[in-house]
């Protein structure tokens, strides 16, 4: 590969030697091409997928999932033990949530986050053990921690003083228990490869260091309330350990000096480990991620003379993220001279109803052409939707056979997570189906709208 030269595309992406590759960090390990150059994912073709369920087709790997599951609770258990403690992981629900997904990631050793009633309610209807789900969100309602202490929900993540009187009344009425843990502002804030430790905070979750230590005392004031430990999250798709480093050692300064009040059994570091979504991108092998966070604490605690806790981790877009693939299909193209060179805008049938992400954050993804192998040298594309809005973007720089023609299939890798939990009807344009596939067999895990369930919302109609 070499770098493109007087060219409207970014530093980071090189004009590649076959512009119909798999870059393995961004795709399934499934994924492959078959003989006639057609992308096969989980043993089925794009070509049949669409045939079958249509475009756009969200689809899932399963064995993708399992795996990434499977090799985090993995490399966590090594690490913990290594140092003389345990480790849980909870998949983050937030990142994809459907009734099966919450199967196969407990199935695979994992326990599971979930952040509003209604996400608690698909575990819950997947037949997840409550026991092993986490309750988080900065406005859980009363109902809401009803509805958890009621189904025994293992763990509530409190994050505010008034959650706090909100599960003493509950408790109290209910002759019950729960197991809670605080979350806290550790002043670390971590993106990719960078991250900065300030001294104050300014955002909705958690609450500041200093006051932790009066809500603690309050909790601990409650019959009702177990106080299990504490929880930070710094950040998401971080390639590095620094950003853990640091805020752990500053999560135990106040660890060590609650310790003082009565025993603390659990800390829990948060998630955010990245992941490729170009192959640019060059995520931590999940082994090492773990056994440096896992390190950091131990030899963290070693420093103040206190006993590492139990700890619990809670990754999503690792487990899930490159396990998504998305296929639309081409539209129409347009070729746009630009100052530098040209663009080309290739147009597909979904957009940023089915992926927000390049609209919200400037998300970068990947994309490849599906249903054949393309020929003629690599153009520069940026692949749009079907909406009105200019902002709607798919993939903003990438390079795609010169012979990309409507009616193709184009693949876009690495939309696992915050795809479809962030989808809308945008333009009444239906939300499009999951469907998972695993050795040469697909089926529906969640059902794609139609016009006619759109329409059926729309009380205005004539019935």
């Amino acid at each position: 590969m070499h770098s493109a030269v007087s060219s409207p595309a970014p530093e980071w992406l090189v004009v590649p030697d076959d512009a119909n590759d798999l870059a393995p960090a961004v795709w399934p390990a499934s994924a492959e091409r078959d003989g006639e150059g057609e992308l096969v994912i989980g043993g089925v073709s794009a070509g049949d997928l669409v045939r079958t369920y249509g475009t756009p087709l969200q689809v899932l790997d399963e064995a993708e999932v399992r795996r990434r599951a499977s090799a985090t609770r993995a490399a966590f258990d090594a690490a913990a033990e290594a140092h003389g403690t345990t480790a849980r992981v909870y998949y983050a629900g937030k990142a994809l949530l459907n009734t099966t997904l919450v199967r196969w990631v407990m199935d695979e050793g994992l326990n599971v986050d979930v952040c509003t009633g209604g996400e608690l309610e698909v575990a819950l209807a997947a037949g997840a053990d409550a026991g092993r789900l986490g309750f988080h969100g900065n406005n859980k309602s009363v109902a809401e921690l009803e509805r958890a202490v009621e189904a025994g929900v293992g763990t509530i993540v409190i994050d505010s003083e008034i959650e706090i009187e909100r599960l003493a009344a509950i408790v109290a009425r209910g002759g019950s228990s729960q197991r809670v843990m605080l979350r806290v502002n550790s002043g670390v804030h971590a993106e990719t490869h960078d991250f900065l430790a300030t001294a104050h905070e300014d955002q909705k979750f958690g609450t500041p260091l200093s006051a932790a230590p009066a809500l603690v005392a309050r909790i601990r004031e409650i019959a009702g309330l177990e106080f299990a430990g504490l929880h930070c999250h710094i950040g998401s798709q971080i390639f590095g350990v620094a950003g853990f480093r640091e805020s752990a050692a500053r999560v135990l300064d106040l660890h060590q000096e609650l310790l003082s009040g009565g025993e603390i059994p659990q800390l829990n570091l948060g998630g955010g480990f990245g992941i490729a979504y170009t192959r640019a991108d060059t995520p931590e092998p999940i082994e090492r991620l773990a056994e440096g966070i896992v390190s950091a604490v131990a030899e963290g605690c070693a420093a103040r003379g206190i006993r590492i806790p139990a700890l619990s981790f809670e990754p999503g877009r690792a487990i899930v993220g490159n396990a998504g693939v998305t296929l639309y299909e081409v539209g129409t193209l347009k070729d746009v001279a630009l100052e530098t060179g040209s663009r080309r805008y290739v147009s597909v049938d979904g957009g940023m109803s089915d992926n927000a992400r390049p609209a919200l954050y400037g998300a970068q993804y990947s994309a490849r052409l599906a249903s054949r192998a393309g020929q003629g040298d690599p153009v520069l594309v940026r692949v749009v939707g079907k909406h009105c809005e200019s902002g709607d973007v798919v993939v903003d720089h990438e390079y795609l056979p010169a012979d990309i023609v409507p009616g193709d299939l184009l693949a876009v890798p690495a939309t696992g997570a915050y795809c479809a939990p962030l989808s809308s009807n945008y333009n009444h344009i239906p939300r499009p189906p999951i469907v998972a596939v695993n050795a040469g067999e697909s089926r529906v895990i969640v059902r794609g709208e139609s016009l006619h369930d759109l329409l059926a919302r729309d009380a205005g109609i004539a019935r």
